[in-house]
């Protein structure tokens, strides 16, 4: 994952992944390119010594602790303001020095994003980013030893101006407050967002994934007639199911804090509320088949892997692009997986449910035999409710990157040990497709979107 920053991406015309040389170059003498709260220049590489080290373990952790960062070596300044290009060298072995730096030397370790730019004009040398986000982990404190006299077992760095300032005391309970009850509250607020889905489709009776996402640092949407307006645009445009390029949204509206898109009418349509602070959540009905195992009367049911798979691998890269693009949230983002035999049968369903609604017939993964037609056992027991839960990095997913497939496996895996099934077949935990095992419905949908997107890797 490479931090995202507006500001930054303006000021040097392209995402931190994506940067040119000249992109750089061309800071020299600019004013608004000064060093400040999210950007730092170092001329040299950091030193190997023990000064050294703790300088580069106090950089990327002050960044960390505020607002995230962009640190740029091989740039002098003057007064602040990047003066002349001074390329560092770009082998390997800088690049294992700083992680064993950071990883050895802050707590909880920092994540970051190592990227060099080469000099077209000189192999090997050129500029060295390291682009910092800010961390839901926080407060990050340095290990190092210090190399003043210092009281303090451990130093906490927040970046401040174009400088840094050490957290007092306080500052430090405060900031470990904050990270545990953050992470209650996301918790709190996974469950809210899903059952506020839930709830709004408690009459459906037919097998259901539902996939909710939560940023572990918050955005905010803005809505107005203006902003709606785009919102609908782009949401009545949004390619929903990968590859298939024609079933799209056609319902957009405002709700309380959030937006409400619909696929269309009936119980087999997908919903989704998109929320204000990138949290969203979106329900997807999955292509059920029906058994007769014990009587003349359907009395089983079951699903492929194929559509579960398939279904999480559209939901999570239209959750993590709101969250990113409308909330601008950034980082990382926790992810719930919920596979329901009924909408009654989840947890979160507050609603009274009717007397008389007939109990859901018990539901399976299995293959479908593609020439005869019939169930070919999977699981080794049924499941009426079954989650996982996986912590996503918003850009990897809404790029449509890697880091999709990875983490639909994640969650995929978990989703069918309810079922007895060790795992999902269809995407390896690193990240490589296998197309043939989608279900009829999907495969070649499958198969087209990954032939188009260059950052996905397709084994057969």
């Amino acid at each position: 994952m490479v931090m995202r920053s507006r500001r930054l991406e303006d000021l040097l015309g392209g995402r931190l992944d994506a940067l040119k040389y000249k992109d750089i170059t061309d800071l020299v003498s600019n004013a608004d390119a000064a060093e400040g709260e999210d950007l730092d220049y170092k001329q040299a590489h950091y030193a190997t010594d023990d000064k050294g080290k703790e300088e580069l373990a106090k950089d990327v952790a002050a960044f960390a602790n505020h607002t995230g960062g962009l640190l740029i070596l091989g740039m002098a300044e003057s007064k602040g303001v990047p003066s002349k290009v001074m390329d560092v060298d770009l082998d390997d072995r800088h690049f294992r020095h700083i992680r064993q730096v950071i990883a050895s030397n802050t707590a909880p370790p920092v994540s970051y994003e190592a990227i060099a730019v080469p000099n077209p004009d000189a192999p090997g040398r050129g500029f060295f980013l390291l682009a910092v986000p800010r961390s839901p982990l926080g407060p990050h404190a340095v290990t190092a030893p210090p190399t003043k006299p210092t009281r303090e077992a451990l130093r906490y760095p927040r970046r401040g101006g174009s400088g840094t300032d050490w957290l007092t005391e306080t500052a430090v309970a405060t900031a470990y407050r904050a990270r545990f009850s953050a992470a209650a509250a996301r918790d709190q607020r996974m469950t809210d967002v899903e059952e506020d889905l839930v709830d709004a489709l408690a009459d459906r009776t037919l097998p259901h994934l539902i996939v909710t996402l939560v940023p572990e640092v918050p955005g905010e949407m803005a809505v107005d007639s203006v902003r709606f307006a785009r919102y609908e645009s782009e949401l009545r445009g949004t390619e929903l199911y990968l590859g298939q390029g024609h079933r799209l949204f056609g319902d957009v509206a405002v709700g309380a804090r959030r937006l409400i898109v619909e696929e269309g009418g009936g119980d087999r349509a997908a919903r989704a509320e998109l929320h204000r602070d990138g949290s969203a959540a979106i329900v997807l009905p999955l292509h059920r088949h029906l058994s007769k195992l014990h009587s003349d009367e359907p009395d089983w049911q079951f699903v492929e892997p194929g559509d579960v798979v398939y279904q999480l691998l559209c939901a999570l890269p239209f959750l993590a692009s709101h969250a990113r693009d409308r909330a601008a949230a950034t980082g990382t983002a926790q992810v719930k997986a919920t596979l329901v035999d009924d909408m009654a049968s989840h947890p979160c369903q507050r609603l009274k449910i009717d007397m008389y609604r007939p109990e859901p017939l018990p539901l399976t993964i299995d293959f479908l035999h593609r020439t005869a037609g019939h169930r070919v056992p999977a699981s080794t027991q049924p499941c009426g409710f079954a989650y996982s839960e996986a912590t996503v990095l918003l850009d990897d997913i809404a790029d449509h990157g890697v880091g999709l497939l990875q983490a639909t496996a994640a969650l995929a895996d978990e989703l069918l040990h309810a079922y007895g099934l060790p795992d999902n077949q269809l995407i390896t935990r690193e990240g490589h497709l296998n197309t043939g095992l989608f279900t009829d419905r999907n495969r070649g949908a499958v198969a087209r979107w990954a032939a188009q997107n260059p950052l996905i890797s397709s084994a057969e």
